[in-house]
């Protein structure tokens, strides 16, 4: 990694709260402020199934990465709105199965980019590049220092995408259409985000996330969204599982935090690039 400086966390704003924040709370992290945890309190109120969702949505990103590490031989990863550092990192699953695999992770929060340069400072395969998700055109130059996009590239969308509004600045289509462009053949592509089939649900979430979160909020969208992004050109469902709630993608174990309730899920699964 070129910059390894952490970053100083005057201009970070501990009143508003930020997705990834609220994320590492709901996984029982360390990296959040009171503001993110009564923003997860109110969250909780409306979708009590959400901290569970969140586990098992991190299971299903260290279960991808290493199917895709052992199973389709990828050694570079693009991890599209990665969050703050946690267990099992992609880095951590894809360098467990080949040491040379090279990571490259994308945000926007500063927290995020603090945390992480000063985490993985001595790894030299993986970079971390403060960037909006949707200028991919600027991410794949800066990822150019670490990745070759002549080779096969696995681009992780993994619950992000509800983070992307439809407007003119662009929408989660466009975003992964654009990204899809770039990669060679035998790349794969991974898409999850929060679904419900309750408009009520959609509404209430998506007005309560927009008021605490501000522009770091998209909605939440239903399964045939989801549906639609897979029919993007070259991309190919992998028929073998299909599109479903993350949590019963390739599981490895019967012990998993089910959801108590279904008000939402995260949804999506891994497509190859033709």
């Amino acid at each position: 990694m070129n910059d390894t400086r952490v970053d100083s966390q005057d201009h970070i704003d501990a009143d508003t709260p930020s997705v990834a924040r609220m994320y590492d709370y709901l996984l029982g992290g360390h990296y959040n402020y009171p503001s993110d945890r009564e923003a997860c309190d109110r969250l909780l109120t409306t979708v009590p199934s959400t901290r569970e969702l969140a586990v098992n949505n991190r299971a299903f990103l260290v279960r991808v990465v290493r199917h895709i590490a052992e199973q389709h031989g990828i050694r570079q990863f693009i991890d599209h709105g990665s969050g703050l550092p946690t267990q099992d990192n992609v880095h951590q699953v894809a360098q467990a199965v080949d040491p040379d695999s090279r990571v490259v992770y994308v945000d926007n929060d500063p927290l995020v980019l603090g945390y992480g340069r000063a985490f993985l400072e001595e790894n030299r395969n993986v970079l971390i590049l403060e960037s909006d998700m949707r200028d991919t055109g600027a991410i794949a130059t800066a990822a150019e220092r670490i990745i070759d996009f002549s080779r096969p590239v696995a681009a992780l969308f993994v619950s992000v995408l509800h983070c992307i509004p439809d407007d003119d600045l662009g929408n989660p289509r466009t975003m992964v259409e654009d990204t899809v462009r770039l990669l060679a053949p035998g790349s794969v592509v991974v898409l999850c985000q929060l679904v419900s089939e309750d408009a009520r649900i959609r509404h209430g979430v998506t007005e309560l996330m927009r008021e605490q979160t501000g522009d770091r909020w998209g909605r939440v969208r239903t399964k045939a969204d989801v549906d639609e992004l897979f029919t993007i050109p070259r991309l190919r469902v992998e028929e073998e599982v299909g599109l479903l709630d993350v949590t019963d993608w390739r599981p490895d174990t019967e012990l998993v935090r089910r959801q108590a309730t279904q008000e939402w899920i995260e949804y999506g699964g891994l497509a190859t690039v033709g």
